[in-house]
């Protein structure tokens, strides 16, 4: 077992122990909404910015009090690991949860001795504090796991999931220490059912099918059984209790995205002309067709990114003395990036500012409330020139990347370019994010922090 239960029970009585002090100074109940822009780097903010408000126009992140910038750490999977530049959501929410530096795909787990580390939920929930995670990803997904789950690898997501994980014949990992069987706590959907989270809302819900590992039952009748009231749907969500734990799962996996290409379009290759290959100074080149951004049908049928935070404000809220940590993800600014599809990540955008909308609207009149938005790391999208610098000489001048030359509403042209990789999906990039925060982080978020700090924020403020 990583650890004992002795050890365990110990820490949870110094946490308890300790915040009884702090919240002893704190009387007024304190509360932090931490929301997460997977992969949302300012090229992703730029780009948003343009075609939601126009060039010239606002976001509401950019009316924040507070704007900085933090620096992500990633190791090597060994003790002393060396720093990797770039990281993945895995590590990167861990260091977020736990305040500790990891390595890729592990979830609050050490890196080198695959230790469990303790997360600002596991915290919040010894010292009598309320707690949630809402994602537009699988609930399983890395970056809502790594707030209340603990294992060697992201993607051991269900009890199916466990053991010699393959796609399309290519081993990619195992977590077989982590069975229950073998002294851990199980896969990812299991520990999410068996927590103390109050709150668990977003996409998954294939994950919570399989049955429980050493059970009769499905792992959603675990979490039945551990209090969670179970929904699927936004009138459920919206009719649900709101004195009852609450899980919710919208869809199998990752929810459906606000905005799609024009007929599910991605970005695309420029096409140069047959001389162009005898020599690059000859020839012509054809540049993807432009597009415009449309509804996807599909969103219609999911909560939206705003309903599911109003959902978690209410429960979390509800004759709540201690306070509450709410983690809320926009996943697929992410997602899409990887699939090189920009009208995706741009809805995605669109829908952290309706959370972030909400989060602010609840810290008005809630005093006491820290918002806090970032991102976990940087993505593959390029704001590049729609017509080359370089047009100008005679010359066929193009991206050696996938390109998307996308209509905007203020009349205009913009060309989002993806060139990290020539795999199916594109990688993450190793640039600094930015941090905003309502004012409540004056003084308390320097202009710029390393990733982990965002966890000693939290617990300070929260007087943990």
């Amino acid at each position: 077992m990583k650890h004992s239960q002795t050890r365990h029970a110990l820490c949870t009585l110094l946490l308890a122990a300790t915040t009884t002090l702090g919240q002893s100074v704190n009387a007024e109940p304190r509360q932090v909404i931490l929301i997460i822009g997977d992969g949302m780097d300012e090229q992703q903010v730029t780009i948003a910015r343009n075609y939601l408000k126009g060039a010239n126009g606002e976001l509401l992140l950019d009316q924040m009090p507070l704007r900085g910038a933090s620096q992500i750490l990633t190791i090597q999977d060994k003790v002393n690991g060396r720093p990797i530049y770039v990281a993945d959501s895995a590590n990167t929410a861990t260091s977020m949860a736990t305040g500790e530096v990891t390595s890729r795909g592990r979830i609050a787990t050490s890196a080198g001795n695959d230790q469990d580390l303790t997360t600002i939920t596991e915290i919040a929930a010894a010292a009598g504090l309320r707690s949630g995670i809402v994602s537009t990803a699988s609930v399983t997904d890395a970056t809502p796991s790594a707030f209340a789950a603990h294992i060697n690898f992201r993607m051991c997501e269900n009890p199916d999931a466990m053991v010699d994980i393959t796609y399309r014949d290519i081993p990619l990992g195992d977590c077989s220490q982590d069975l229950k069987a073998n002294g851990g706590k199980g896969s990812i959907a299991e520990q999410l059912a068996e927590s103390q989270l109050n709150v668990i809302l977003g996409g998954g819900s294939k994950h919570f099918v399989p049955m429980a590992e050493g059970q009769a039952k499905s792992v959603a009748q675990v979490a039945q059984d551990n209090g969670f009231h179970l929904v699927t749907s936004a009138a459920e969500l919206s009719a649900a209790p709101v004195e009852q734990r609450l899980l919710g799962t919208f869809s199998e996996s990752t929810m459906p995205v606000r905005l799609q290409g024009e007929g599910g379009r991605e970005a695309e290759e420029a096409e140069p002309s047959l001389l162009n290959h005898v020599h690059p100074y000859l020839g012509d080149v054809t540049m993807p067709e432009p597009m415009n951004c449309e509804a996807n049908p599909e969103f219609a049928n999911v909560p939206t990114l705003q309903q599911m935070t109003d959902a978690a404000l209410r429960h979390l809220s509800h004759e709540n003395d201690r306070g509450f940590f709410l983690m809320i993800e926009s996943a697929s600014i992410d997602k899409q990036s990887h699939e090189r599809k920009p009208c995706g990540s741009i809805g995605e955008v669109e829908q952290l500012e309706e959370a972030l909308a909400s989060a602010m609207a609840f810290a008005d009149s809630h005093p006491n409330t820290l918002v806090v938005v970032t991102a976990d790391h940087s993505q593959a999208a390029q704001l590049i020139p729609e017509e080359s610098l370089f047009a100008a000489f005679p010359l066929p001048t193009f991206t050696p990347g996938k390109v998307a030359r996308i209509n905007t509403p203020e009349g205009s042209r913009m060309a989002v370019n993806y060139a990290t990789t020539n795999f199916m999906m594109e990688e993450h990039t190793g640039a600094a994010v930015p941090v905003y925060s309502n004012a409540e982080g004056i003084g308390r978020i320097a202009p710029f922090i390393r990733q982990p700090e965002i966890f000693t924020i939290t617990r300070k403020y929260l007087g943990l």
